[in-house]
């Protein structure tokens, strides 16, 4: 019996940890982009009291380094590409907790801007990034990897 607590006691340690762990959207993502399927950017994305927001740390085109949001239509318009906040106010969903939802995101290629919902991967190591109008249905989904 002596040798089952330990046992019993690791068992519910290892139990407890995994329980723990949450998917979380923060950290550093590789965005694939939709029609060569090559990486397009790096997105950091942090939490700062609750609140998400995720900015291009890289982009993958040497050729776009100098790029602008060019199509932009807030404060963002022909302010460079590379280190813009294209993630916005997107919150942890109280009524479904994998789900991270509430903010915006922005496609520097158009300017336009969308509504986000965030869903990670039950192993954190990809995120699906809804962006829509309106209602979930109606928009596209893309899949991030995590790098980091």
């Amino acid at each position: 019996m002596k040798r089952a607590i330990p046992v019993l006691a690791t068992l519910i340690a290892a139990l407890g940890a995994s329980a723990s762990f949450a998917q979380t959207p923060v950290g550093l993502w590789r965005t694939i982009d939709d029609a060569s399927g090559k990486e397009k950017s790096l997105v950091r994305i942090a939490e700062n009291a609750g609140v998400l927001t995720g900015k291009i740390e890289k982009l993958a085109d040497p050729n776009k380094q100098d790029s602008k949001c060019d199509e932009c239509s807030d404060a963002r318009k022909g302010q460079p590409v590379l280190g813009m906040t294209i993630l916005r106010n997107v919150r942890h969903n109280e009524s479904d907790k994998a789900l991270w939802d509430g903010g915006d995101i922005l496609d520097p290629n158009n300017g336009k801007i969308y509504r986000v919902r965030l869903t990670p991967s039950s192993d954190n190591k990809k995120l699906e990034v809804r962006g829509y109008i309106g209602t979930p249905l109606l928009g596209r989904t893309q899949t991030w990897q995590r790098v980091e």
